[in-house]
C-alpha cells in the first residue's frame, strides 16, 4: 500500500485515509502541515481496487460512515471530516 511519511514532531501514531481530489482532505493535510506533526497518510482513491477494498474494510472498523478524511490518532481516536477546531485540541493535548 502506497502509504505516505510526513515528517515532523512525532506525538503518537497519526493515520490520514484521504482522496486526492476531496478538498477537505487538502485542508486537512495543510493543518496537519502547518502543526508540524509527523503523519501518514493514504490517498485512497489512487490504490489498485483491491488495495482500495482492504482500507474501507479497516476503515469499517473505525467507523460507520465511508468518508473522508478520517483521521485516526494512536489507534484510539477518531476524526471524520475536516474538524479543524477537535483536531487541533487533541494533537496540542498529546504535545504538538
Amino acid at each position: 500500500m502506497d502509504i505516505k511519511e510526513v515528517e515532523g514532531k512525532d506525538i503518537g501514531n497519526i493515520m490520514l485515509y484521504a482522496l486526492s481530489t476531496c478538498p477537505w482532505c487538502k485542508k486537512t493535510k495543510a493543518l496537519l502541515n502547518g502543526m508540524g506533526v509527523k503523519y501518514s497518510y493514504v490517498d485512497v482513491d489512487l490504490l489498485p481496487e483491491d488495495e482500495e477494498m482492504a482500507v474501507e474494510e479497516e476503515l469499517s472498523h473505525w467507523t460507520d460512515d465511508m468518508a473522508f478524511p478520517t483521521l485516526i490518532i494512536n489507534g484510539q481516536k477518531v476524526i471524520v471530516g475536516f474538524r479543524e477546531q477537535e483536531i487541533r485540541r487533541t494533537l496540542e493535548s498529546l504535545g504538538a
